[in-house]
C-alpha cells in the first residue's frame, strides 16, 4: 500500500538444521574414530602393523579389517559433515551428500543382486566360510568370530561338520598327526545347560562316528542353511533396520543438500549486494 515500506525477509541459514547435521555427525566421528582406534590397536596387538605383509597371508578374513573400514568410512563422513555444517563449507557438503549417496545405491544394489543371483550368492557364501575354516587356526580373531558364529546359529561348517575336513588340524587322513584329527572346534558341540565349565575337547573324534550319533554331540546342519533360516525367521527384523540405515541416510543427504542450498543463497544475497552498493558509488 502507498506510505508503507514492504519489508523483505533476507535469505538465511536455518540454524536448526545446520547444529542437527553438526550434532548428528559428531557423534558419527566419534564412533568412527573408536571404531578406527579399536582395529589399529587389534593390529598392533597381533604385530601386523610391524609387518604389514601379514595383511596378505592370512587364507580367510581378518575381522579386524571390518572395524578399520567401517570406523575410516564413518571418520571421514563424520569429518565431512561436522566440520562442513560447522564452518558452512560446501564442498565438504557437497562431498558429503556424494559419498553417502554412493554408499545408499551400493547397499541398495547388492541387495537387489543378492536377491535376484540368490543361488550364486549362496555358493559364493560357502565358499567364503570353507576358505575361513582352512584359516581358523592362522588368526585368534577369526577364530573367535567362526565359534561365536557355530554357537549362535547352532551349526557346522558351511553345509556341515565334514567342512572341518579342509583343515589341517581337523582333517581325517591318516597323514594328520593332530589330536584334533576327525574332530570339529567346541562351537559346533550341543551344549548341556548342566554344564558349568565348557569342554573345549567335546569335538574330539567325533566324526568318526556315524552320522546318526553324530546328533547327539554336535550341530550336524551347515551353517549357510541355518543363516538362511534365520533371516527368514528375522525378516522384519532385518528389513526394518535396513530401511531405518537407509532413511537416516536419506536424511542425511536432504539435510546437507538443504544446508547447501542456504548457503548460496546468502552468498547470492550478498553478492547482489554489494553490486548494489557499486551502483550506488
Amino acid at each position: 500500500m502507498p506510505g508503507k515500506h514492504q519489508h523483505f525477509q533476507e535469505p538465511e541459514v536455518g540454524c536448526c538444521g545446520k547444529y542437527f547435521l553438526f550434532g548428528f555427525n559428531i557423534v558419527f566421528w566419534v564412533l568412527g574414530a573408536l571404531f578406527l582406534a579399536i582395529g589399529l590397536w587389534a593390529w598392533g596387538e597381533k604385530g601386523v602393523l610391524s609387518n604389514i605383509s601379514a595383511l596378505t597371508d592370512l587364507g580367510g578374513l581378518d575381522p579386524v579389517w571390518l572395524f578399520v573400514v567401517v570406523g575410516g568410512v564413518m571418520s571421514v563422513l563424520g569429518f565431512a559433515g561436522c566440520i562442513g555444517a560447522l564452518r558452512e563449507n560446501t564442498f565438504l557438503l557437497k562431498f558429503f551428500s556424494v559419498f553417502l549417496g554412493l554408499i545408499f545405491f551400493l547397499e541398495l544394489a547388492t541387495g537387489i543382486l543378492a536377491f535376484v543371483f540368490k543361488d550364486w550368492i549362496r555358493d559364493q557364501l560357502n565358499l567364503f566360510i570353507n576358505n575361513n575354516v582352512k584359516a581358523y587356526r592362522d588368526d585368534i580373531d577369526l577364530q573367535n568370530l567362526i565359534d561365536f558364529a557355530q554357537e549362535y546359529w547352532s551349526c557346522c561348517g558351511a553345509r556341515g561338520p565334514n567342512d572341518w575336513n579342509l583343515n589341517i588340524y581337523y582333517n581325517c587322513t591318516d597323514l594328520n598327526p593332530s589330536r584334533e584329527r576327525c574332530g570339529v572346534p567346541f562351537s559346533c558341540c550341543v551344549r548341556d545347560p548342566a554344564e558349568d565349565v565348557l569342554n573345549t575337547q567335546c569335538g574330539y573324534d567325533v566324526r568318526l562316528k556315524l552320522e546318526l550319533e553324530q546328533q547327539g554331540s554336535i550341530h550336524t546342519k551347515g551353517c549357510v542353511g541355518q543363516f538362511e533360516k534365520w533371516l527368514q525367521d528375522n525378516l522384519i527384523v532385518v528389513a526394518s533396520v535396513f530401511v531405518g540405515i537407509a532413511l537416516l541416510q536419506i536424511f542425511g543427504i536432504c539435510l546437507a543438500q538443504n544446508l547447501v542450498s542456504d548457503i548460496k543463497a546468502v552468498k547470492a544475497n550478498w553478492i547482489k549486494r554489494d553490486d548494489g552498493y557499486k551502483l550506488l558509488k
